[in-house]
């Protein structure tokens, strides 16, 4: 499915969502889609969930993202839904254009294609109204697609799971006198590149502890600005693998409309360095 087609269903998903998305959560707390499905920032998932459902109700997104670098795209269309703002069950499919990497060494294949099923609990805590953060455990399941590639360059295996535990808080008035939320993650994983390139390596086999954090701004109801990062593991010889970085800019008009802009810096990808670029996802909710 290409990119255009998936906006076209991100936009058709909003067609049912009215009735639902003026009630619940608070406008923009229900974050963006990650790359990965799950709802939070673009390269991170934070630990709110997607949609706007409060206790008893059902929310869900629908979204499609690409990123653009000097030498690769990737491309991520997806879904998540969540009930009762206590679980979250969220699928992505995710295109990763090799670009002039396929061109310059005559690869047999010119993309890298993974599926990725997610499950999100909230454990305790409340993004504004406890005493507590809102704390939520993830669990990943990632099947790489297209392992030629992946295997050649030492990668272990073609599927893997991964865990992150994950706190959110909204203090409001909290950075000088704007919305200011905060989200810190760990993340239990040893997939290359999100697992596009596999999972494990032959520099090291073994599942690395990895840090994620993100801090945005909500400058009013519809605005929001802010910063994430992203701790990679370093499997593979072959090549190094960068931690990840953006600077973004969100845009929620209402409760069934999300649009974010950024500014990705991913460093090193694929042997290949400097792979910094433009980020682009729009979001349907309910």
């Amino acid at each position: 499915m290409s990119f255009r087609h998936c906006c076209a269903v991100v936009l058709l998903g909003l067609v049912g969502a009215g009735a639902m998305a003026d009630q619940g959560r608070l406008l923009a707390t229900g974050g963006a889609s990650s790359l990965e499905g799950g709802a939070g920032g673009g390269i991170t998932p934070w630990a709110v969930l997607a949609g706007y459902g409060e206790r008893g109700e059902w929310g869900g997104d629908v979204f499609a993202t690409r990123v653009q670098t000097a030498d690769y795209r990737l491309d991520v269309a997806g879904l998540a839904a969540s009930f009762d703002n206590r679980l979250e069950l969220s699928y992505a499919r995710q295109r990763f254009d090799l670009g002039s990497l396929a061109r310059d060494l005559s690869l047999p294949q010119n993309s890298l294609s993974q599926d990725v099923l997610g499950l999100k609990v909230r454990l305790f805590g409340d993004l504004i109204y406890d005493r507590l953060p809102q704390v939520a455990l993830g669990l990943q399941y990632k099947r790489q697609r297209d392992f030629l590639i992946p295997s050649l360059v030492g990668a272990r295996r073609d599927q893997d799971g991964e865990a992150y535990l994950g706190a959110s808080r909204l203090f409001l008035g909290g950075a000088f006198g704007y919305n200011l939320l905060l989200n810190g993650a760990l993340r239990y994983s040893r997939a290359n590149e999100l697992g596009l390139l596999g999972f494990g390596g032959d520099r090291r086999d073994r599942r690395s502890l990895l840090k994620e954090g993100s801090l945005a701004v909500l400058l009013d109801r519809h605005w929001a600005i802010g910063v994430e990062y992203r701790e990679k593991p370093d499997n593979l010889h072959f090549a190094g693998e960068s931690d990840w970085a953006d600077l973004f800019l969100g845009y929620f008009p209402n409760k069934r409309l999300a649009v974010v802009l950024a500014y990705a810096r991913l460093g090193e990808i694929a042997s290949l360095d400097r792979q910094n670029g433009a980020y682009l996802s729009v979001q349907g909710s309910f």
